[in-house]
């Protein structure tokens, strides 16, 4: 009982540190500012983790590994077409945004702050990025060769996916203030916003 006690309470640092960072940032947030959050001491943060770089290293890696899930062609995808897997993608990584809004600020902030981050990133995520762009690269000059879609670039197509997204909730607080618009509003236009990006992104690429 005693070790579920403490699982439980390292899992709720975690939780407060992630929610407490993506609020307000790494410079702002103190493991004083976590315990008190926690209802621990900060005795105990340090035990867990030992120091705040390490607990923002733990939730930032977790987030940044999200992202790349949030756009891997899953298994039960592999049948799919290659647009089909397009929309998906866009969807899946439109989602973990939706869910975790602060999630873009967060990641380019820390990028800014510490750009040695993309070399850690990069040897604990392996080969992840490289299958991804490989794979969807090869069908895509299948589809190019088969006339389906326009000749462009992998990087280009995944730049539109990914920044049509990350656009959106970037600037969605300050849209909503400039626009007055009310909670339901905003959840109207997200749920719009979802079929538009996947809509304009096909368009861009199938030939008519």
């Amino acid at each position: 009982m005693e070790l579920s006690t403490e699982k439980s309470m390292e899992q709720q640092i975690l939780e407060t540190a992630e929610k407490l960072f993506l609020a307000k940032g790494f410079s702002a947030v103190s493991t004083v500012q976590i315990a008190r959050e926690c209802g621990c001491n900060q005795a105990l943060v340090h035990y867990y983790y030992r120091t705040k770089d390490n607990l923002f290293n733990t939730i930032f890696e977790k987030k940044f590994r999200m992202f790349f899930d949030s756009i891997l062609i899953k298994d039960q995808a592999k049948k799919l077409s290659f647009t089909e897997k397009i929309q998906s993608i866009i969807e899946s990584h439109f989602d973990l945004l939706q869910a975790n809004p602060h999630l873009p600020i967060m990641v380019l902030s820390e990028l800014m702050r510490r750009p040695e981050q993309i070399d850690m990133l990069k040897s604990k995520l392996q080969t992840i990025p490289t299958q991804l762009f490989a794979e969807l690269s090869a069908e895509m000059e299948v589809e190019i060769q088969a006339g389906r879609i326009r000749r462009l670039n992998i990087i280009d197509l995944m730049m539109s996916m990914i920044s049509l997204n990350i656009a959106l909730f970037v600037s969605l607080p300050a849209i909503g203030i400039i626009l007055n618009l009310s909670d339901d509003q905003k959840k109207e236009l997200i749920g719009h916003r979802r079929e538009e990006h996947v809509s304009f992104v096909l368009n861009s690429i199938i030939l008519k």
